[in-house]
């Protein structure tokens, strides 16, 4: 089972860092260090100038020596504790990214069904980047400056107060007032990004999202629909995006007056005691420099706040988007899943979608092991809710079903699903190769089984035909082949997965007919020793069924073979009675007063 990751922030960057404790610790000392240097390099400026001011101008005392000496070192520790910061980023920056990205994502994939259906792939693919790209941001580079402001701030401190406690008062009042307004205004700040990262995802998504379906707006000629749908989602972008940066504008011109304001005061006092020779010429020099340095460095670091309250703001809108709780979860005692005979019994079933009434209530069957059975209805009618509970893709309202007598609240989903192979009507392939796409079905598999395994679901011919052959890439999600050749490719994945339970729901739907004849044929050995379930609107499909289901609004109506079936005279045979080449209607024909011809079964 994926780990659960924590869904607050600082909790979900600890989880990621307390692997690396001393490299947190190293970065976060080399960070202070580089802070010092430029309060450093004043206090060594201000000795010079005293110490020059005191000597004659043919002598160079070694007291200025050693000074520049210091001077030069400070610079070489400087420089070596940058790139020492460069070489930790180097070496970890790469290894924690792409452990926030693969643990998200998998967290991501433990999601249920119902959450893959209201968030558009493009939108969770872009929120993941996101989380990643700001959490890098935050640990490995704004967290430097807002170090090396902090520990200038104390060199400066401590500096002013030995020359005189009135820099050091004025300096430190202004700082609390400038990082308390800052903070406090911060707050909308954070607000404001959130909006922002909103609409930024939501045409992230759009975008995605038309372009995936870009056959269906060419088909219906929407270009320019497409462009003015998209156009709504780019006003909200702008807007959010001119309140965020109209609010740092105002932010930006108080700092700055605050800033002026500090400044003017210390060079009113510096003046006033230099008057009076109360700090000498080096202390005004000293001063000044740290009054204007500091200041600007805290200004500058307000704004790496901002930055982090930006990043902030989208970590926390992708982090609430992904790391919803996952709505089935395997229990900590969780076993695999032993399959022997592939039974499967529905007891007391109970379920319904959200937001909608109970479809399934009280739901109880048993399909036994190595039964061969077919599921008819209409649409709508419960089929594929049937086949999505014993999947784990829902999980009931309440009841249990069991697999071989186990419950499969009780087994892992990787093991669940990994003893059932599934064939749907509408097969989605990954945009990689034919080998890895029927591979996908068992990755051990080797490629003389790959081969064989797309031999026997006909898809072989095909392959062999394409100037790539099994390197042949699909496109995304299969667009490059016909639905019948992705639906042979989702067969040959199946023949190749060897599963001991075979779902195949419309598996030959897409299939001519004389293609589907072969299919058929290559059907059958796939199924022998195992549990089949098929759901088939084509009735003629399932003439060779131990045993046919037949739903209507979430109820198995009739049970029985196509035989018994027929002669029950149910809904089963209104079924049979009212296919037209085949298939069944798509919506109850009842009531209708128009008479319609009877096919009879063989005709």
């Amino acid at each position: 089972m994926s780990r659960t990751l924590p869904k607050q922030l600082l909790p979900f960057i600890w989880h990621f860092l307390k692997g690396y404790k001393f490299f947190v610790v190293t970065f976060a000392f080399l960070a202070l260090l580089t802070g010092s240097w430029a309060p450093l390099n004043s206090i060594l400026i201000k000795y010079m100038i005293d110490v020059l001011g005191k000597v004659q101008q043919s002598h160079m005392s070694a007291q200025i020596i050693w000074l520049a000496v210091f001077f030069l070192l400070n610079f070489g520790i400087h420089n070596l504790c940058w790139r020492s910061l460069e070489y930790l980023n180097y070496r970890f920056q790469p290894v924690i990214k792409n452990q926030i990205i693969s643990e998200t994502f998998d967290y991501v994939h433990g999601q249920t069904q119902q959450f893959f259906q209201d968030n558009l792939a493009g939108r969770i693919a872009s929120q993941i980047n996101t989380i990643a790209d700001n959490l890098e941001r935050i640990i490995h580079e704004l967290s430097q400056h807002i170090l090396r402001t902090l520990s200038q701030l104390v060199v400066a401190f401590i500096s002013m107060y030995s020359v005189h406690p009135s820099f050091f008062y004025i300096l430190l009042t202004w700082f609390l007032v400038f990082t308390v307004l800052s903070l406090r205004l911060s707050k909308r700040f954070i607000h404001l990004s959130e909006h922002h990262a909103a609409s930024e995802a939501i045409v992230s998504g759009q975008l995605v999202d038309s372009i995936t379906n870009a056959n269906n707006v060419r088909i219906f000629s929407r270009k320019a629909y497409e462009k003015s749908y998209l156009e709504k989602a780019l006003l909200v972008t702008e807007k959010t995006f001119r309140e965020k940066e109209i609010y740092i504008l105002k932010l930006s011109f108080l700092q700055g007056s605050s800033l002026a304001i500090m400044i003017g005061m210390m060079l009113f006092f510096l003046i006033d005691l230099r008057i009076k020779q109360k700090v000498s010429i080096g202390d005004f020099a000293l001063i000044l420099g740290l009054a204007v340095q500091v200041g600007y460095m805290i200004w500058w670091g307000m704004e790496q706040v901002q930055a982090v309250n930006k990043a902030i703001g989208k970590c926390k809108q992708s982090l609430m988007r992904l790391l919803t709780p996952w709505e089935i979860k395997d229990r900590e005692d969780a076993r695999p899943l032993q399959v022997e005979k592939g039974e499967i019994t529905f007891s007391g079933v109970r379920f319904g979608y959200r937001d909608s009434q109970l479809f399934f209530q009280n739901k109880s069957v048993t399909i036994a092991g190595d039964q061969k059975v077919g599921l008819v209805g209409y649409s709508g009618s419960g089929k594929s809710t049937f086949i999505n509970l014993i999947l784990r893709l829902y999980e009931p309202t309440s009841g249990s079903i069991f697999i071989d007598g186990q419950n499969i609240r009780e087994c892992t989903q990787e093991s669940l699903r990994g003893a059932i192979a599934m064939i749907p009507q509408d097969p989605s392939l990954f945009h990689r190769s034919l080998m890895e796409n029927i591979r996908y079905g068992r990755i051990s598999a080797t490629d003389e089984e790959v081969i064989d395994a797309a031999k026997r679901a006909h898809a072989h011919e095909f392959i062999a035909q394409l100037p790539e052959g099994y390197n042949a890439l699909v496109g995304e999600r299969g667009v490059k082949l016909s639905g019948g050749q992705r639906q042979r490719i989702a067969i040959a994945r199946a023949i190749l997965k060897a599963a001991p339970i075979l779902i195949l729901d419309e598996a030959t739907s897409q299939l001519d007919s004389v293609t589907e004849s072969l299919i058929q044929e290559s059907l059958w050995p796939l199924m022998r020793g195992k549990t089949a379930i098929v759901i088939a609107h084509r009735l003629s499909t399932l003439l060779h069924m131990d045993r046919i289901l037949v739903f209507d609004q979430g109820k198995i109506v009739e049970d029985g073979s196509h035989e018994v079936l027929l002669a029950q005279k149910g809904l089963y045979r209104t079924l049979w009675d009212a296919q037209i080449g085949g298939f069944l209607p798509d919506r109850r024909v009842e009531d209708c007063s128009v008479k319609r011809k009877k096919i009879e079964p063989g005709t």
